[in-house]
Order: C-alpha cells, then structure tokens, then sequence
C-alpha cells in the first residue's frame, strides 16, 4: 500500500486496523508516518500570497524531502493560481484556514506534527490598516500569538531541530531621514496601523524565545515586487493602469523613497536563513535599490512605453498627484550588510533588469491579473482613489 503524503492527509476520518481506537485520535505509526517519508514538515502561512508563493515554489522544488504544508485563509489576496505549478507535487499540501482561530491550528499541528514554521501571512497594506485597525490587530497579533501557542504546545520544550520563521517588514523601524539605513538594532518607531501591528508581533516572537526558549528568528524587509503581486501595490497597479491608460495616482509630491527587493531574491534569503541562520536573530533584507516614488513611476511608464510601443513620455502625462495618506514614512532604506557577510545573500538582479522581469510577467499574464482585479477588489479601488 502506498500512502502519498497529500492524499492521505487530507483525509480527516480516523483509521482503524482492527483494534479499534477513539474519534479522532491515531496509532502510533501513523502519526509518525510522515516521519517516515519526510525529512522534516514545514507549514508555510499565507503561502498562497505575493511572497508566499514564492517561497512555497522554491521549497517544495528545491527540497522534496521536505513536506511543504501552505497555510491560506485564501482572502482577498490569496491565489492558489499562484502555486498552481507545484499543487500535483508530492511534498505538498495544501489547507484552507484562519490563524485567528486557535483550535484549528491546535488541530493541524497535531495533524502534520510540524517541525518548523515560516510564518508570512498578514494582511499588509497601510491604507486597509487605516480603514480597518482592528482586522490588522486580529491577523498579524493575535494571529501569531495562535501561531507561537500552537508551536510551543507541540514541541514541548523539545526544541531540537525545531524553528519558528517570523517574516517581518523595514516598516516597524519608521522613517528616515534623507541620509542613514535601518540595521538590526534600529529601535522600533511605527507609524501606521500596519507597521505598528507588526511590530507588535515581532515583539511577540522574541519574547517567547526568551520566555520559553522557542527556536525563533526573524527577519525584516523592504519593499517586495515581482510576479504575483496584488495590485493594490504600485508596482503592479501602475503596470496595469498604464496598460489599460488609467490615472496614475501618487500621494503627495512623489517624494517618499523606498528601497525595492525582487521577490525571487527574497524568497531566496528566506531559504538562507531558514537553513543557516541563527536562533533568536533577526537579519535585514533590502534590494540596495533605493527610488523616490516619483523616479520609479517615471522609469516604469518608459519601460511600459517602450515594451508597448508607445511614444516615449505618453504614459508619463497619465500620472495624477492625489492626497497624502496619514502618517506616510519619507523614507525607508536597509542596510543588509549582516545577511550577506554572514550567509553569503545579495539580490540576483538590479532594480531596471528587475523591474523589466516584472513588468513582462504581468504582460504575460492578463488573465491572471484580469481575475484578481475584477468584483471586490474593484470596488475597494474606487473607495480608495476615486475621490481623491
């Protein structure tokens, strides 16, 4: 008999050899079956998103001993068309859930008996935060709070081999000036309801390392684009409003600076220090690539002129200069020195080549981007930028 790891997990009814046993529980040797047949079970939250997906890709073909759990709740910004490559792979898994509910992650850590956690679900952006406080509070506290509770009560204070992966953002450092770089001990300063959210839940992992002893690390990055992307971000946004010779709305004077990191290179990073890093740090990722808002929608609208074969400077005229948004962060910048002299990380590409890449992934994909932005997320667009 052959038991492949997916289709045996996902069925739930409780097997019985002959002997009998209670709903619900399991022989020894089936719990430890996966023990068997994989190295090591690794759940990966809102792996159905933007990074998510990347790294759930990159994890499930790099390491098929591993058994890949993806974790999604599959709201607004969740695709499974994102890992559709990979859903016939047999290291992986698929489950549709909530970490805001305790119980059900009780019950599928005691399913997959999980030996690590790379934790990236969260809801992420800073406009959504502004509208809705409290939905960023419940997911991205409480959420990782449910996360560390149900790692804990597994493991046992057994921490051999174990580790929990809180992916974090440059958000929680606040803003710089026009000259510095936020490093690991930059002390933290958010600003909005997103980044101070965060914030909270990094202060959550350090402390159940230092309370507890759980095996964590944590590591902070700068803004992601690439393929998959939501496009309520700018980057896609903008390639598509561009593409369809919409406005193009920029807060303020344009002058907010970011530092940009190509997906891919991130997803990469988090497998460095997965595999490499040390417990109880925190490691920095950014693109050294540092644009003002303004600067990157100009370099953006000549690509997209030149890849659609428009006159040079027409999707230029689309730009629109609508209202600040409150407490919008000037400048963001990482100093990933750490990361690269102590595992060997650098971004693969710069930003242009980069953002060439991005631009003609979503040119190639109208039909995924023309399924993400219909009915609600519609909606939200209009109540976000029509009226201003």
């Amino acid at each position: 008999m052959c038991f492949c790891g997916r289709d045996y997990e996902r069925n739930t009814r409780p097997v019985d050899l002959g002997g009998g046993f209670a709903e619900g529980t399991r022989p020894y040797y089936v719990k430890n079956l996966l023990k068997i047949m994989f190295k090591k079970s690794v759940l990966i939250t809102g792996g159905a998103g933007f990074i998510g997906s990347h790294v759930v890709r990159l994890f499930v073909n790099k390491y098929p001993d591993y058994q890949i759990v993806n974790l999604d709740a599959l709201t607004y910004a969740g695709n499974l068309e994102n890992v559709k490559d990979v859903e016939k792979q047999p290291n992986y898994v698929f489950e549709k859930g909530d970490i805001r509910v305790a119980d059900f992650l009780k019950n599928l850590f005691e399913k997959y008996n999980f030996d690590a956690v790379i934790h990236l679900a969260a809801e992420s952006h800073v406009d959504r935060s502004i509208e809705n406080p409290l939905a960023f509070v419940e997911t991205n506290v409480i959420g990782t709070v449910n996360l560390l509770n149900a790692a804990k009560n597994l493991w046992k204070n057994d921490w051999r081999d174990k580790l929990f992966y809180h992916i974090s953002t440059d958000e929680v450092y606040g803003s710089l000036g026009k000259t510095g770089l936020f490093t690991e001990n930059t002390a933290y300063d958010p600003h909005s309801p997103y980044s101070a959210s965060k914030a909270a839940s990094d202060h959550f992992v350090r402390s159940y390392h230092d309370t507890y002893g759980l095996p964590s690390v944590i590591s902070n990055c700068s803004n992601n684009y690439g393929p998959n992307q939501f496009p309520e971000k700018l980057i896609p946004l903008f390639i598509n409003n561009i593409k369809l010779q919409k406005p193009l709305p920029v807060y303020g004077d344009g002058q907010y600076t970011r530092d940009w990191l190509f997906v891919i290179d991130h997803a990469r990073a988090i497998d460095m220090i997965f595999h490499q890093g040390k417990t109880g740090e925190t490691y920095n990722i950014g693109g050294f690539n540092e644009y003002t808002n303004i600067d990157l929608i100009h370099l953006l609208c000549d690509i997209m002129d030149e890849k659609l074969g428009r006159p040079k400077g027409s999707s230029r005229n689309l730009i629109t200069f609508v209202k600040d948004r409150p407490g919008h962060d000037k400048r963001y910048a990482i100093d990933a020195t750490k990361i690269n002299k102590e595992l060997g990380w650098k971004p693969s590409v710069n930003f242009e080549e980069g953002l060439s890449k991005t631009i003609d992934w979503y040119l190639e994909n109208e039909e995924w981007l023309k399924n993400v932005t219909s009915g609600e997320y519609q909606k939200y667009y209009d109540e976000m930028y029509g009226g201003r």
